[in-house]
Order: structure tokens, then sequence, then C-alpha cells
């Protein structure tokens, strides 16, 4: 395929979403699993390849999404996202006794944790906390009730009706025309020293600054408004550094979990 000049020349009449995808996209959640498998200690790469089988975070990033189709899995949909209002916190509002994003990440580590745990659980509970990572740093999964996380907050991109969650999901990404592999094989080169501070920090502290970046998209960005050009260039790589961050997260959870 032509490497076509940034941004303009875009095919983003090819851009088309995929209904069953609810977050980040096949494309993005493999980003976020590959920038993580390259950055697992030694240690940690051995067994999470003795539980995968061989299967990599990239290939099972997808799989929390994959099995949502199946009754059997319904009671983990709640684990993709946490909504409270704006002028509200995660600790004041009322908590979902179907758990959200936040409680399920920390169930995964636990699970991971525990020695006595069998295998087939632990490979489970892995499998959802590389795809969990990735969710919590798509913005609009830190949202609100109110309008799903964005999912009725009704725009266009490029003269298609969609919604704000499926810009953020897929259409930003899926516009970029580059594989999860180019887009990990290009994200910006960081110091040692700027690996750590990204890693730096608590899931509590990594929800809420996907939080306080969901509260930009929603103050920059107006219902029915038409997306184009202009919002690509402002948050193609908001979008890029948010996959980055989720991958190098992830990666510092796995090895101290494998490590």
């Amino acid at each position: 395929m032509k490497s076509l000049p940034f941004l303009f020349l875009f095919l983003f009449t090819s851009s088309i979403a995929i209904g069953a995808i609810d977050d980040w996209g096949r494309t993005g959640h493999r980003v976020v699993g590959e920038i993580a498998q390259r950055h697992l200690t030694k240690k940690a790469a051995r067994e999470i390849k003795d539980l995968l089988h061989g299967q990599s975070l990239a290939f099972v990033s997808t799989f929390a999404d994959e099995i949502r189709s199946d009754d059997a899995y319904r009671q983990y949909a709640p684990w993709h996202y946490v909504n409270f209002p704006f002028d509200s916190t995660y600790e004041a509002h009322p908590k979902s006794e179907k758990g959200d994003i936040y409680t399920a990440i920390y169930k995964c580590l636990e699970v991971l944790k525990d020695d006595a745990a069998q295998k087939d659980k632990k490979v489970f509970h892995l499998k959802l906390l590389v795809h969990f990572l990735g969710d919590l740093h798509q913005p609009l999964h830190v949202g609100m009730a109110d309008d799903r996380g964005g999912n009725k907050f009704q725009v266009q991109w490029f003269d298609e009706g969609t919604n704000l969650h499926n810009v953020w999901d897929e259409r930003i990404i899926e516009s970029y025309q580059m594989s999860y592999l180019e887009l990990a094989d290009n994200s910006p080169m960081l110091s040692q020293r700027q690996i750590a501070a990204i890693q730096n920090g608590s899931v509590n502290d990594w929800m809420y600054e996907s939080r306080a970046l969901c509260e930009k998209v929603y103050s920059t960005t107006k219902s029915g408004e038409n997306l184009g050009y202009l919002y690509m260039y402002d948050y193609v790589n908001v979008v890029r550094t948010q996959l980055q961050k989720g991958g190098l997260r992830l990666a510092k959870l796995l090895n101290e979990v494998f490590s």
C-alpha cells in the first residue's frame, strides 16, 4: 500500500465502523497489547507465553469483546467502563453492583497473583486484563451514564452519521490507515525516565487521567457536529499517546505480577 501524505489524503471513505466492537476497536487493542509485549521482563514474558500457549498479548487483546456475544459471559459487560457525572468523583458516586472497569482490573490482578488459582482461570483473567487496560485509556470509557459513554452523543464523521464513542473507538484510528504493528512501531521514542514517569501511579490515577481527557473531549465537541480534518489533527496524536500509555502501564502491571 502506498504511503499517503500525513492526514489529508487518508481514504476516509473506507473507514467503516465494526458495529460489534464497543471500544478502541481491534486495531487499538492490538497496539496496546503489542507495546506491552515489548516492555515485559524476560521472566514475565516466559510465564505469559506459557499461560497463553505462545499467543501474544496483541492476539488475546480482543478476547473480552469477542465473548460479549455469548450470554454465558454477560456478567462481564459492565467491566468495560465506569460512569459518573462530571461534577462528582468515582469515590463519591454510587457504584454498580455488577462491577466496573476499575474493580475489574483489580479482580484480574487478584486472580493472577493467587498461587492457588487454576491455570484456566488465570488465562481467562489475563486476557481480560489486557483488554481492560486498553479500555481504561479510551477516555469515553470513563464517561457518563446519561449518554452511555458518548454512545448517544450523535455526531457526523466526514458527513457520515455516527456517535462520539464510535469516533474515539474506531474512526480516528481506522482513518489513520495504519496496522497495529505500524502504529506500535511508530510510537514516540521515549527515554527510560519518560517510560517510568508514564508507568508511575496507580490504576486510580490512570482512571482520572482518562477522565480529564474525557471532559476535554466533551468541551470541544458539539452534538450534531460534522467532525473531519481538524478533529483528526487535534486528536490523532492524543489517541496514539493513549494507546502507548495503555501498553506501557499494562506491561508494568504484568511485570509486577510475574517477575
